[in-house]
């Protein structure tokens, strides 16, 4: 398909005015043939695939910046779960791994690699086991790594086994990094899609070439002003509005994703339509539900207003492209949204009302920040029953959840940057220790069941 620069000319402006940007082009590679039982031949060829590959994708990235002066906010990479190259691993040595991919993003400037990952929906390996166990110790030692972990699926139904042991992991690295700030870059999935350019969860698929090149937009500022353009109309021409928007942004993070692939020699894979939100004002979800109607995020008539515009959203971008992937709808992180973070305050968002929320957008709890004391029980059981969702939904769903240490309902952790600021969340006073001591796997439903 070919593409013409005047069809972008307007979201240039909106560039300038609506703080559009294109939030990453990610370029996923394989490490399947860096396989070894020699952890220093492992090493030496992580190394040189990586700089290799990622010294080309920066240098694109970079000109198609300037080719067009429209922003690249973020030039990530994203690798095979390593839990699946290196499975005869155990944590010393996964952690080291960490370690020499961490020393890659350093040195070449690249702001996150993601694929420290396991996919455990159905069972553990010893190898996956301890990949999970050393997430927190990776994190305490590593600036750049995200990790995630798929823990359920429509196929396969809920490892509660892994739902628990994910739990027990996120408290300790809760308390083995500065503020919790390892949770930030740790996120547990139902569904996981295997070409997801955003972190936390970006991971390069089995399924995938050996590199390809992956993008994600971020347009929520331009939506607000068309919404807000739009006025007092009915549903219908409000939909039809968000629709055409994300036409025109999809277009043009289709055109940069594009041109990146082109340059760097490598296949481009998928365009994620994806509406992700920053701190500042004007780029945000919640605005967006509220110029709606909804007077604040989380009133009635929320999670109508976010399957509204969700839906908008996929059927614009859609229309834009043929290659559309990853997540794919709205992010509703709390802490990287100042409407979020206000519906907080007010009073009105509550972990309960997220949670419905999360059945009709593209993700899930997402940056979510509750107090020191919160058990891995409970944990567990939020991880559960966002599963629980993704299942039934046969969606993608997950939880990044953050626990400070030592804080309480009501407290305030700024984090800076697009991590935002996180207020302390209240969760339920009632257990749930008895369900999540059960273990084993809740089957898959029936809907999984559709050869």
């Amino acid at each position: 398909m070919s593409y013409e620069f005047s069809e972008v000319i307007e979201t240039l402006r909106m560039t300038e005015v609506e703080q559009f940007d294109i939030r990453t082009v990610t370029l996923g590679i394989s490490l399947r043939d860096c396989a070894s039982h020699s952890l220093e031949i492992a090493r030496s060829k992580i190394r040189s695939k990586i700089l290799k590959r990622g010294d080309v994708h920066l240098k694109s990235a970079r000109e198609v910046e300037q080719m067009y002066g429209l922003r690249i906010a973020n030039k990530r990479i994203s690798i095979t779960p390593l839990s699946i190259v290196f499975d005869q691993f155990r944590e010393a040595e996964l952690i080291e791994l960490a370690l020499t991919l961490d020393a890659c993003a350093k040195e070449l400037g690249i702001d996150f690699i993601g694929g420290y990952s396991a996919l455990v929906e159905k069972g553990m390996t010893d190898g996956e086991k301890a990949l999970i166990n050393s997430v927190p110790d990776m994190m305490a030692a590593t600036k750049h790594i995200c990790s995630s972990i798929n823990v359920a699926s429509t196929k396969a139904g809920i490892n509660m086994d892994a739902v628990y042991l994910v739990g027990k992991m996120i408290k300790q690295l809760a308390a083995k990094t500065p503020r919790a700030e390892g949770c930030c870059k740790f996120v547990a999935f139902c569904n996981v899609p295997e070409d997801n350019p955003f972190v936390a969860g970006a991971f390069h698929g089995v399924s995938e070439p050996d590199v390809s090149l992956n993008v994600g937009i971020s347009g929520p500022g331009v939506v607000l002003a068309a919404v807000r353009e739009a006025g007092d109309c009915d549903f219908g021409t409000l939909c039809e509005v968000i629709k055409r928007t994300a036409f025109k942004i999809t277009r043009a993070g289709e055109l940069i994703g594009r041109k990146v692939a082109q340059k760097s020699g490598v296949p481009f894979g998928i365009v994620d339509i994806s509406l992700a939100p920053t701190p500042a004002w004007g780029d945000s979800i919640a605005e967006i539900l509220e110029a709606i109607g909804v007077e604040s995020v989380g009133a009635p008539g929320s999670t109508a207003a976010l399957m509204l515009l969700n839906d908008s959203v996929k059927k614009g971008g859609m229309m834009a492209s043929c290659y559309v992937g990853g997540m794919s709808g709205a992010f509703i992180p709390v802490s990287e949204d100042a409407g979020m973070i206000r519906g907080v305050e007010r009073g009105s968002l509550t972990i309960e009302k997220l949670e419905a929320m999360t059945s009709v957008c593209c993700v899930g709890l997402d940056m979510v920040a509750v107090p020191g004391d919160t058990s891995a029980e409970t944990l567990a059981a939020i991880l559960a029953d966002e599963c629980a969702i993704g299942i039934v939904n046969n969606k993608t769903t997950a939880v990044r959840i953050i626990v400070p240490p030592n804080t309480k309902v009501g407290d305030v952790i700024d984090y800076g940057g697009l991590l935002g600021q996180a207020i302390i969340m209240p969760v339920s006073r009632f257990r749930s220790d008895a369900f999540i001591k059960r273990g084993g796997r809740i089957p898959a439903p029936t809907r999984g069941i559709n050869n």
